[in-house]
C-alpha cells in the first residue's frame, strides 16, 4: 500500500507489494524491490538501491550526499541488500568517486541512530548497535556485531563473526573471529559464543585458537606470528582468512590486553 501523502518521484522504480507510509520522499533515481516496507517520514534520495523485503523504519535518511568535502556532485550510489531491517533515523550516505558507491549487506539490521558514511562496505547478516557511527570507507565483515555507541575510524576494517563492545572507539583494524573491548581496543579473547551459534566446531573453535595464542600470547611480532601459523598450522579458511587480514592491514591490527584475560 503506498499512502496517497507520501512524494514519489515518477522516475522512481518501486518494485510490486512496496508499502510505503504517509510524509515519505521518494526522488526520482530511486530503485526499491519487491515487497519492502517503507514507513512514514522516511527520506529515500538520489542513488538509492533498496532490494527486496527490506524494512526501513521512520526518519531514516537513505542516499543522502556525502559529508565530504571533497564530493563534487559525481553520481554515485547507496545499495542496501535483500531483508535488511533499517531502523530509526540510521542515516545511509552514498558514495564518492573513491568506490562509487556504499553497501550494506543482505539480512543487516542497522539499530536506530547509526550511521553509515560514504564509500562503506557493510557485509552480510552484519548488527549495528543503536547510535554507532561509521567514518568513510570502512569495511565491516560479514556476521559482525557492533554493540551500541561505537565509534568507527575512516578506513578501518572489522573482520567476520566479531563482536566489539558497547562505547568502543576502534582505530585500528580488528581480525575475524575476536571479541574487542577496553580502551584502547584490544583483543579479549575469541567470540565463542558467536561461533557456536553459527555451527563452528568445537574443533574448528580450538583451531583458531591457537592461531590467536601465536599473535597475542607468544611474545612474536605480527609478522613473525604469521609466518609461525603458515609453517605449523594447516591451510583452512580460516587460517587463510585471519593470515590474510593481518598481512593486508593497512592501519594495523588491534593490540592485545594489557593484563591476561580469562578467555571463554
Amino acid at each position: 500500500m503506498i499512502q496517497p501523502l507520501a512524494s514519489i518521484h515518477p522516475d522512481a522504480k518501486i518494485g510490486q507489494n512496496v508499502s510505503i507510509g504517509p510524509f515519505t520522499t521518494i526522488y526520482g533515481d530511486v530503485e526499491i524491490g519487491d515487497g519492502t516496507w517503507i514507513g512514514p517520514n522516511v527520506t529515500i534520495m538520489d542513488g538509492a538501491r533498496i532490494g527486496k523485503n527490506c524494512r526501513i523504519f521512520p526518519g531514516a535518511v537513505i542516499s543522502a550526499i556525502p559529508q565530504d568535502l571533497k564530493f563534487k556532485g559525481e553520481t554515485t550510489t547507496a545499495e542496501i541488500g535483500d531483508n535488511t531491517t533499517i531502523r530509526e533515523c540510521a542515516t545511509v550516505n552514498r558514495g564518492t568517486a573513491a568506490k562509487g558507491k556504499s553497501t550494506v549487506g543482505t539480512n543487516c539490521l542497522l539499530m536506530a541512530y547509526t550511521h553509515i558514511a560514504h564509500d562503506c562496505v557493510v557485509g552480510n547478516s552484519v548488527i549495528i548497535g543503536n547510535g554507532t557511527q561509521l567514518a568513510g570507507e570502512v569495511e565491516i565483515d560479514d556476521h559482525a556485531i557492533l554493540s551500541a555507541h561505537v565509534l568507527i575510524h575512516q578506513f578501518t576494517r572489522i573482520g567476520q563473526h566479531v563482536i566489539i563492545s558497547g562505547g568502543s572507539h576502534v582505530l585500528k583494524d580488528v581480525p575475524p573471529f575476536v571479541k574487542a573491548a577496553r580502551e584502547p581496543l584490544c583483543y579479549m579473547g575469541l567470540n565463542v559464543v558467536g561461533l557456536r551459534r553459527r555451527a563452528f566446531s568445537p574443533e574448528k573453535i580450538e583451531e583458531i585458537h591457537t592461531m590467536f595464542r601465536y599473535l597475542y600470547q607468544s611474545g612474536l611480532n605480527n609478522k613473525d606470528a604469521v609466518a609461525r601459523i603458515e609453517s605449523t598450522m594447516p591451510q583452512t579458511p580460516e587460517r587463510d582468512l585471519i593470515v590474510d587480514f593481518v598481512k593486508n592491514s593497512k592501519r594495523g591490527v588491534i593490540k592485545g590486553p594489557l593484563s591476561e584475560v580469562e578467555e571463554e
